[in-house]
């Protein structure tokens, strides 16, 4: 199995004729996933050209809204490459229409955040992002940026802040032979849609994910509480790595929300937490292999 994605996912892609939506959207047909409209205010009625996984031609629908793409395809997830100004409209467009949403879009407003991340959960939608890779579920649907090639079928569940250690970790799994059941990149600013916990969640209760591999990084408290969440409520072993371990104190490092604060979201505090509840923790993105090999032969 998997979470969030599956073989029955119906996508609409906000911005499919941007760089980035029509780039993106091509990978995500050839990689197999159902992507059945597009939205471009002013473009309704023209198509999108990709070609599937078997090399034929697929012309993809484009409406000026998502509530049309919506009633005329059945569409049930959107993924969404806008630039930032216009992002939280367009977050509030899809909430409105499906049960979830994907912002690929990095640079939103952490103010437009404060309005969007309530309105989500007021209509029982997910939103996951924004500023993150999207997610995959290899075999069956890619929603995002994340390369399919890199990612392979099999039992571990991958959460990450950092896309580019999501790449990271599943290549080193995929290239050990270890596949994945799902890979979710939750992204890195201070107010996101999903968060660990809600990963965990999916995959404790997903009985094809054995383990789960979990990227964190400076700034905040998130891994903490998730690390308190691994204690009391998962029976599935957690391998975790902390990124920006050298990082100066009061110093933004890369994502808007890894920045320490006093003695609060260092790495140690991080790692010593992990270690308190049980997370096996990885010195670095390679090690997490042989944790997860170990942990499933445990199984």
């Amino acid at each position: 199995m998997s979470i969030f994605i599956d073989n029955t996912t119906r996508l609409v892609v906000q911005g499919i004729t941007g760089r980035d939506g029509s780039f993106h959207t091509r990978q995500m047909v050839e990689y197999g996933t159902q992507v059945v409209a597009g939205v471009t205010p002013g473009k309704g009625g023209q198509t999108f050209e990709a070609v599937s996984p078997e090399g034929k031609p697929v012309a993809v629908p484009i409406f000026n809204t998502v509530s049309e793409a919506v009633k005329a395809t059945g569409a049930n997830t959107s993924v969404i490459y806008v630039p930032p100004p216009y992002a939280a409209d367009a977050i509030f467009e899809a909430a409105s229409s499906v049960p979830l949403v994907v912002c690929i879009t990095e640079g939103v407003p952490v103010l437009d955040m404060t309005r969007v991340y309530p309105f989500v959960k007021e209509r029982g939608a997910r939103l996951i992002g924004p500023n993150c890779p999207g997610l995959i579920s290899p075999g069956r649907a890619k929603v995002g940026i994340i390369p399919g090639r890199i990612c392979a079928e099999g039992p571990v569940g991958v959460v990450s802040r950092s896309g580019t250690l999501t790449y990271e970790i599943v290549y080193q799994l995929t290239r050990a032979g270890i596949g994945q059941t799902s890979c979710v990149g939750i992204g890195g600013d201070p107010i996101n849609g999903t968060n660990f916990i809600d990963c965990l969640a999916a995959f404790e209760a997903d009985p094809d994910t054995k383990a789960v591999a979990l990227m964190g990084e400076i700034g905040g408290t998130d891994e903490q509480e998730a690390a308190e969440f691994v204690r009391d409520h998962m029976k599935k072993p957690v391998v975790g790595f902390i990124a920006g371990q050298t990082a100066p104190p009061g110093r933004r490092m890369g994502h808007a929300g890894a920045i320490i604060s006093g003695s609060s979201g260092t790495a140690a505090e991080k790692i010593e937490a992990f270690e308190q509840c049980g997370i096996g923790v990885a010195k670095r993105p390679l090690d997490f292999v042989e944790l997860i090999r170990a942990r499933l032969s445990m199984n």
